[in-house]
């Protein structure tokens, strides 16, 4: 899959089912949204046509449509999958948008694409709730991520999964209900939230707290030195810890 096209699935598939968390753990949004019955559209010009997917408020309610993106009460309209790229990750490209008479709702939307840049690695935030929020979306869009690499065909990732067995890949935070994980079998990869709880999982990388887990999240420490810090334990193969932490470390390079 062309590099433009991957990051932007990655976006659609990944990164915007997290608004999720959002609009159900952060005070704020959730009220802002409680009331919204909306659609909001992102799509971009590709050689071939377009690519885009469509974003669903229902009262508190949250849904993606991947396969219609033609019309919204919202829309983002990009030249190039390359502009709506650097738009997402934060950078300088003005899309055309309709809805610009509903500037309430606008601002709404905005505000929930703001939020989602708390998953950026330069981000430090101070607040106990926001550390909580940029813990689990990251955690959730990056076991989210590597399942869908793995179903576009992304090399090192298929690579990594065309001959493990059945085996679990847990992620928790300690004094949380913050816990994913990547289920493995045969070249085939399911994300999913919660503790995995019908076999012990073949690697569990418990962090220490929500604060230790920013420390790796930020690379204030790098994985083995958080290991040695206590930041994070591993349960498990400590080989298989390390691809996978560099696999994650993959997702986001593509992402930001």
């Amino acid at each position: 899959m062309e590099k433009d096209i991957l990051v932007a699935n990655l976006y659609f598939q990944a990164v915007f089912p997290v608004m999720k968390i959002l609009l159900q753990d952060h005070p704020a949004l959730a009220k802002k949204f409680a009331n919204v019955q909306t659609s909001v559209v992102f799509k971009a010009k590709t050689d071939t046509g377009s690519m885009g997917c469509t974003l669903h408020f229902d009262k508190g309610n949250f849904s993606i449509d991947l396969n219609h993106f033609e019309s919204g009460d919202i829309v983002f309209s990009f030249g190039s999958v390359e502009k709506m790229n650097t738009f997402l990750k934060g950078g300088t490209a003005l899309p055309k948008i309709k809805g610009l008479t509903k500037p309430a709702l606008l601002f709404k939307v905005i505000s929930l694409l703001l939020s989602l840049k708390l998953m950026m690695p330069n981000v430090k935030p101070k607040a106990p709730l926001k550390k909580y929020l940029k813990v689990k979306m990251a955690l959730s869009m990056v076991t989210l991520a590597l399942s869908k690499l793995n179903r576009f065909g992304y090399p090192d990732m298929t690579a990594w999964t065309k001959n493990q067995p059945d085996r679990v890949y847990q992620l928790s935070v300690n004094d949380s209900d913050i816990a994913v994980y990547l289920r493995v079998k045969a070249g085939k990869t399911k994300a999913g939230k919660g503790l995995y709880q019908r076999k012990r999982p073949f690697v569990h990388m418990k962090f220490g707290s929500v604060d230790a887990a920013l420390k790796i999240l930020l690379r204030e420490a790098e994985f083995v030195e958080g290991v040695d810090k206590g930041y994070v334990s591993i349960e498990g193969s400590p080989e298989y810890a390390a691809q996978l932490n560099d696999l994650m470390m993959r997702v986001q390079a593509l992402t930001t």
